[in-house]
């Protein structure tokens, strides 16, 4: 083996060549050769591995198997053996220049550490994956977790590579750090903070990939499409992404549906202004008219015998309907609008309905609605609120009572030519 390994200089030296040019030209060859080999056989494993992991895939039912080919799983293993070939035979190609195999030796063995790295990040981005796409999982911030090992990964193999490369001892390395720790946290303090507050979302259930979130601050109205270690991206509504540091997760407000989306409805909550001089009480054949209207005869019936009873009984005076117990119009399109919801055949009947008045305003009597759809999805949700109030402010003159609304310049040029 030897005489092989000296063969180029031996010959070199008998055709006349000094010593130490035939010591160059003979590594040199060696080398072409060696980098010659380690591709042809990079070449060929690789191209054996693939096959034969792309074969064994198209014959399985599991999607693993697809994902280690698509995260290049195989590729990065079929460098592992021209890795080791390279390492068994630099000694051979260095023999006379002891000071370049050592440099060499060392280079390969960091590259050693990077492969490994590497290998190991495709298998933990194929776990990923493939947890992705088990119901269990779906929602879970993977990529965090993964994110976090990697980090630690790397920096172990940072420093082990310096420790190689300086030939100081891992562990002395390690406790050297020590002095420099201070920098090494500023320096990761925001994926120092953004691995904590990833813990923290993770155990509280802050936030799940599919969630529909509304972060005021960074302006995001959507849904969470991808969880990281130092990010939360978020698709609004409007198809753009808005991109969260994870650490504002927990330090600042935000709002997640998640509990509307789980639930039986969606909150209806909006109110109508009504004119405040538009307010009355009712007379005898002001309720006798508004009997005609099917959703509210019986309780008119009911309320007007009530009424009556209590007002004769106690002798009031009628002729002014200031007196004694009386109806207004307001008080009955009110109960006009819980009986046309709890008709509604998209309102859930099962959660809180109620047709409420909020404390009067400048712009009017807020008569507000409070109810639930039993449609969540965004665009039936609209339709439902939008046909209720449509028919609501249509029925407002049926009762004598109009909607509060700013005058226009119309308005305006309507009472010059008064």
């Amino acid at each position: 083996m030897d005489q092989f390994k000296h063969l180029v200089y031996d010959f070199l030296v008998n055709k006349g060549l000094s010593s130490q040019v035939a010591e160059y030209l003979n590594m040199l060859i060696l080398l072409i050769g060696l980098l010659i080999i380690i591709v042809i056989v990079d070449l060929i494993i690789r191209k054996i591995l693939i096959g034969a992991f792309a074969q064994f895939a198209s014959q399985t039912k599991t999607n693993f198997d697809d994902l280690l080919i698509a995260n290049k799983v195989p590729r990065n293993i079929a460098h592992i053996i021209p890795l080791l070939i390279a390492i068994e035979f630099v000694p051979d190609v260095f023999i006379d220049f002891y000071n370049f195999e050592n440099i060499i030796e060392k280079g390969l063995i960091v590259f050693a550490i990077v492969l490994t790295l590497w290998v190991v990040r495709s298998l933990l981005n194929t776990l990923r994956d493939h947890l992705k796409t088990l119901p269990r999982f779906k929602d879970k911030p993977i990529s965090s977790y993964i994110q976090v090992f990697m980090i630690f990964a790397w920096v172990g193999g940072f420093m082990s590579a310096i420790a190689i490369i300086t030939g100081i001892p891992f562990w002395s390395f390690v406790t050297g750090l020590g002095a420099i720790s201070a920098v090494i946290i500023l320096v990761f303090k925001d994926t120092i903070m953004g691995f904590v507050a990833s813990i923290q979302v993770s155990i509280n259930d802050m936030v799940r990939i599919g969630d529909w979130i509304t972060f005021e601050k960074y302006g995001a109205d959507g849904d969470v499409t991808e969880i990281t270690l130092a990010t939360v991206k978020v698709q609004n509504f409007d198809k753009t992404i808005t991109t969260i540091p994870t650490y504002a997760l927990i330090s600042d407000s935000f709002k997640n549906w998640r509990g509307m989306t789980n639930s039986n409805g969606r909150r209806i909550k909006r109110a109508l202004y009504i004119k405040q001089d538009g307010v009355k009480y009712l007379s005898e054949s002001e309720v006798n008219k508004l009997k005609d209207i099917q959703l509210i005869t019986a309780y008119l019936e009911t309320r007007q015998q009530d009424i009556k009873e209590y007002n004769t009984s106690n002798n009031i005076n009628k002729e002014l309907l200031l007196n004694g117990r009386n109806l207004t119009n307001l008080g009955v399109f009110r109960k006009y609008i819980d009986s046309y919801l709890q008709k509604h055949s998209a309102i859930n009947k099962d959660m809180m309905i109620m047709a409420r008045q909020l404390a009067p305003t400048t712009q009017g009597i807020p008569l507000e609605i409070y109810a639930f759809s039993s449609d969540k999805r965004w665009e039936n949700y609209e339709y439902i609120m939008s046909d209720i109030f449509d028919h609501l402010i249509a029925a407002l003159p049926y009762f004598d009572l109009e909607i509060f609304e700013l005058p226009s310049s119309s308005s305006f040029v309507a009472n010059s030519k008064k």
